[in-house]
């Protein structure tokens, strides 16, 4: 009996050290343990006691040593579950069976914004991503892209990454979504239009920021390839506020504007800007893909707010519209 009654008390005591739950529950759904990359057991102790996750962080340290996992700490976002027992998250740490993160990559016009946008979300080191993402030859070399058509790698839209998941790592990441998107169907309609992957881009970027509206988008879209086709050049607003970084805050551009000494001028520059001045999403880059058909030259913003677009093929019907458009801005009285 005596015998019997030890073993039960030794069984227990097992069951309560390697199998009992020992994640604490939350209401607001599981835990997260982060472990940042070069970070070493005591790390790891401290980040699971600071934030309270464990019931009893004494016997999960005896059993990680026991399982010698003290030396052998991996980087990474993990899923507690309030049912893990220390025997089977040590495994999942040792193992290193992290959860992937639902990284939401949104447009940006400037390439500077990106590196915060990417380490709100990811462990990924700014520093080093804004690096690689000013060495021109490097670019070249990985991606075929130069520091001012990057930007048209980077497809708005939802990536799963890893968490602690590299600067070198994310771009290549990003690299493969972008090469998914350009589907034979795709390249075959940019070749029917005797356009590469960057000038669809560059040109989407354009019409991305010209309207909100998907079925004006390939209306848009046909206006600035008429224009293109017969030598014109585009005289696109929104390319003379991307070098004065008036993109997202003015909603007014004035004749002083014009003058702005530089390539994305396309009042002063005839054909595509070098680069896009906006990320383009894909339903803009489809809308390039696929215009309207139409001799339409001309096109400017409804008086009514409605946020749609008049087209016209002459240029004495655009100034009529044109002019009511004005009108409405000088009516509210906005300057810039």
């Amino acid at each position: 009996m005596a015998l019997l009654l030890v073993l039960v008390a030794g069984s227990y005591a097992a069951w309560r050290v390697f199998y009992r739950p020992n994640v604490r529950a939350f209401a607001e759904g599981p835990a997260y343990l982060f472990i940042r990359t070069g970070s070493g057991f005591e790390a790891v102790m401290d980040s699971l006691q600071k934030h309270e996750l464990l019931l009893e962080p004494g016997t999960f340290r005896w059993v990680a040593e026991h399982h010698d996992y003290p030396p052998h700490v991996k980087p990474g976002r993990y899923r507690l579950d309030p049912g893990l027992g220390n025997g089977d998250l040590v495994r999942l740490l040792l193992a290193g069976q992290q959860d992937t993160v639902r990284f939401e990559l949104n447009s940006f016009h400037y390439l500077d914004k990106l590196p915060r946008q990417v380490t709100r979300q990811l462990e990924a080191d700014s520093f080093k991503l804004e690096l690689l993402l000013g060495d021109n030859a490097g670019l070249q070399r990985r991606y075929g892209l130069d520091t001012c058509t990057i930007r048209t790698m980077f497809i708005p839209g939802t990536y799963r990454h890893l968490w602690n998941t590299s600067a070198q790592g994310f771009l290549d990441s990003t690299a493969a979504r972008y090469r998914r998107f350009w589907t034979s169907q795709r390249q075959a309609r940019a070749d029917s239009l005797k356009m590469t992957r960057t000038q669809v881009s560059v040109l989407a970027s354009i019409v991305q920021r010209e309207t909100a509206q998907p079925t004006d988008k390939p209306l848009i879209a046909a206006v600035y390839l008429n224009r293109l086709r017969n030598g014109q050049p585009l005289q696109a607003d929104p390319t003379l506020l991307w070098p004065l970084h008036g993109l997202g805050t003015r909603k007014r551009v004035l004749n002083v504007d014009k003058k702005v000494d530089s390539p994305y001028n396309t009042y002063r520059h005839k054909g595509l800007p070098p680069g896009p001045i906006t990320t383009p999403r894909p339903s803009s880059l489809d809308a390039v893909l696929k215009p309207a058909h139409n001799k339409n030259l001309f096109f400017c913003a409804r008086p009514d707010g409605s946020g749609f677009s008049d087209f016209a093929e002459t240029y004495a019907q655009h100034k009529l519209n044109a002019r009511r458009y004005q009108h409405r801005l000088d009516s509210l009285g906005v300057k810039r």
